[in-house]
């Protein structure tokens, strides 16, 4: 059976760590890291996504702020709010929680956050720097995933890692950090990356990740990599995370992209959903905001 990947538990590490860091940067005389969230409707999952985030932000010891829109705010009312927050020094984390409502342009939204308090790493100024490997804000989902494989020890220079799903918030980033040179600013892992999608045929999908040491999906798939599309020992990052009802209970339930029931026979290290990337996003929001925090205070 694979060594389960507790997101949950190295969430809860993470934060510790940074809870401490918090507590003797505040006792240098620093204030608090302060972080702003813009909210627009009344979407479930968007609520549910910002109030987990803003307990986290009050269990390291980060000011959180939620603020709460309608959906028929215009574009122009939520830019200008943007900027109001960019201006304010007392702001060192900015993140509008996506989806936005379809009259406003989620790009023109997302480069509109001043890159310096961009934590969700969003910014096309900071995609474009992680492209670069340079120092910069990386989005939260893949940074969680980096550091998962870092601290379970998973190997990566020159081996095999397939990643499924190219999304430009999540799969690009993941393997932009798992193929960079390691020497450089976003500490990267030396992998041979191949990246799959929608379009990728499903024969030569489960070959890829047959040859994979390390597969990483985020397709939202429920059930899209099955056990016999899993080299045996290698991880598993699964990131797809979708509601489903259960057959058997009738109740809605959280499942993954992966077969976990089966793959757990075959993999070496495995992630659950949930409990495995989910955690790790919000914790690194919580780095990002510190992060944020202390370059802001350099300038």
């Amino acid at each position: 059976m694979a060594k389960l990947i507790d997101g949950k538990q190295i969430a809860s590490d993470i934060r510790s760590e940074l809870r401490e860091q918090i507590v003797k940067w505040i006792q240098q005389g620093h204030r608090a890291p302060q972080l702003t969230a813009i909210l627009i409707g009344d979407d479930p999952a968007s609520n549910t996504y910002v109030a987990n985030k803003m307990k986290a932000a009050t269990d390291v010891g980060i000011v959180s702020k939620t603020e709460r829109y309608s959906s028929d705010i215009t574009e122009e009312q939520l830019l200008r709010r943007i900027e109001e927050l960019n201006l304010d020094d007392a702001v060192d984390g900015i993140l509008v929680q996506l989806p936005v409502p379809d009259h406003i342009n989620e790009r023109k939204v997302c480069n509109s956050v001043s890159c310096g308090k961009d934590v969700d790493g969003f910014n096309e100024r900071n995609i474009g720097r992680l492209c670069l490997d340079m120092n910069t804000l990386i989005p939260c989902t893949p940074l969680g995933v980096q550091e998962l494989i870092k601290r379970c020890q998973i190997e990566t220079f020159g081996k095999n890692v397939v990643v499924v799903g190219r999304s430009k918030n999540v799969g690009m980033p993941i393997a932009m950090l798992l193929h960079a040179d390691g020497r450089n600013d976003t500490c990267a892992m030396d992998a041979t990356v191949t990246i799959c999608h929608r379009f990728t045929p499903p024969s030569e999908l489960a070959r890829f990740c047959k040859s994979a040491d390390i597969v990483i999906t985020a397709t939202g798939v429920p059930g899209l990599i099955t056990a016999d599309m899993i080299k045996e020992g290698a991880a598993v990052i699964d990131v797809g995370i979708t509601r489903v009802v259960d057959p058997v209970t009738g109740k809605n339930k959280l499942v993954g992209d992966v077969d976990y029931d089966e793959a757990r026979k075959v993999a070496g290290h495995i992630t659950p959903v949930p409990g495995g990337v989910g955690p790790m996003t919000v914790a690194m929001l919580m780095k990002n905001t510190f992060i944020a925090a202390k370059n802001l205070a350099k300038k």
